[in-house]
């Protein structure tokens, strides 16, 4: 089959779940609902859940206000918030035009980290309001997943929440994505017999997702010497007056400027990628905007993060023709994906269940060993450097390694063992899946027509 039919039909199979998207969205009007968790005997039941009877809970907790997390379901509720100002690859449509997205998150969540996710989608674009927001909304909830926010802002948000919220504040384009790409990263780099503290690497983009990469990669030991860092102006180094120039507006780039590329090599991708043993691509769609003929002057058996959607900045085959080891993209219909849904269903199961005050890198990172050791243990092999999300066994090992980091770093206010950890993140993610599957079943969540 040559390469232009097979560009075609995997066009035309990327098209299928969006038609399809068309048809159910509009069926279900919605992906999530409110149920109750308490039984309801009889209509005398309410005078327990609501009143006379709840006044005594509310005491309660007005004398210790922890005890929230045992007389309500703040303990495992959270928020996704967003402003729909960077949402997927569509760019700033605003807060209505991103509740999709946003739903589909809190679907995730419950689906495969058994979390209960809300999803609010904020009218504002000011930062500083989305922290109050954020700040207004912690007593009714243990957590926060911000989402889809617009750089460099979402870098601000998310350090002042970290720093100031008193539940854990989390954005998924930042660390979930940092996560996921240390653990398939550690992988390749067993596969191809190199070390990180030797890796050379070249990262295209500078845009949330590869700013939280790089510090997540530099905190776990990946030397900034041996990075180079490209954005739309070309690479990063001392000698960037203009970025010099604008450093109040992004402090993040212009970090990077100093701590990367001390050569001060210029030029754009081509010259980034010259001697690289690993490219990290979170950049524009492509394909194009990697050529084969860069791939061919990497080093020896080179990898490939090419994570841009909906198409990935050079096509796999073109990259393995020009000499790539590894190739990861973001899609599922290609090898080695790169999908944030295998991470944060667990980092939160794990933050929700030692009551974390926050989720640090290190949490991240202890994830991510959990991820890349539970992959290797089943076997890896250079297009399968990584699970996928239907391995249950994943989320519960994430679940644990973020947990046990929260309490070895003293941020946890609850206590327990590896095997409770493990025995609760299993027992809660299956009652999510069997409670969907009973609804199915009984009709209460209807087959839609032509399935």
């Amino acid at each position: 089959m040559s390469a232009k039919v097979t560009v075609e039909e995997l066009l035309a199979k990327a098209s299928k779940p969006a038609e399809d998207a068309m048809k159910l969205h509009p069926f279900y009007r919605g992906k999530m609902q409110t149920l109750p968790r308490c039984t309801v005997r009889d209509f005398s039941d309410f005078a327990i859940w609501y009143t006379p009877g709840v006044a005594e809970p509310c005491k309660a907790i007005q004398a210790d206000r922890e005890r929230v997390y045992e007389f309500t379901s703040k303990w495992n509720t959270i928020a996704v918030v967003s402003d729909g100002s960077r949402v997927l690859g569509l760019g700033d449509i605003g807060p209505e035009a991103g509740m999709p997205v946003m739903e589909g998150k809190a679907l995730l969540f419950k689906y495969l980290g058994g979390v209960d996710a809300v999803p609010i989608c904020l009218d504002t674009r000011d930062p500083d309001e989305i922290i109050q927001a954020v700040k207004w909304l912690q007593p009714a909830f243990g957590g926060i997943n911000l989402e889809d926010i617009s750089s460099p802002k979402c870098f601000y948000i998310l350090d002042r929440l970290r720093a100031e919220a008193e539940i854990p504040v989390w954005h998924d384009d930042q660390q979930g994505t940092a996560t996921v790409t240390l653990a398939g990263l550690t992988n390749a780099m067993k596969i191809v017999g190199k070390k990180k503290e030797e890796l050379k690497l070249a990262v295209i983009g500078v845009g949330a997702a590869n700013v939280a990469i790089l510090r997540i990669l530099f905190a776990e030991g990946f030397q900034p010497a041996n990075t180079i860092v490209v954005d739309s102006r070309g690479t990063l180094h001392i000698a960037r007056v203009d970025l010099e120039e604008k450093q109040k507006e992004n402090p993040y780039k212009w970090d990077l400027c100093q701590k990367t590329n001390p050569e001060k090599r210029s030029g754009g991708i081509a010259e980034a990628l010259k001697g690289a043993d690993a490219c990290i691509a979170l950049s524009k769609s492509g394909p194009g905007v990697i050529l084969p003929e860069w791939v061919k002057a990497m080093g020896r058996d080179a990898i490939i993060f090419a994570c841009a959607n909906p198409v990935p900045e050079i096509w796999p085959w073109e990259a393995k023709e020009a000499g790539a080891k590894i190739v990861v993209t973001g899609r599922s219909d290609f090898p080695n994906q790169v999908n944030n849904s295998i991470g944060f269903p667990g980092i939160f199961r794990g933050a929700l269940d030692v009551r974390a005050r926050t989720i640090t890198d290190e949490m991240c990172i202890a994830a991510a060993h959990e991820m890349a050791e539970y992959a290797e243990g089943r076997g890896i092999d250079e297009d399968d450097i990584i699970p996928t999300m239907a391995e249950l066994q994943v989320h519960i090992r994430m679940a644990v390694g973020a947990g046990m980091k929260a309490i070895e770093q003293g941020i946890a206010r609850i206590k327990l063992s590896r095997e409770e950890l493990a025995r609760h993140a299993e027992s809660m993610i299956k009652e999510a899946r069997e409670m969907t599957a009973l609804l199915m079943k009984e009709g209460y969540i209807p087959q839609a027509p032509g399935d």
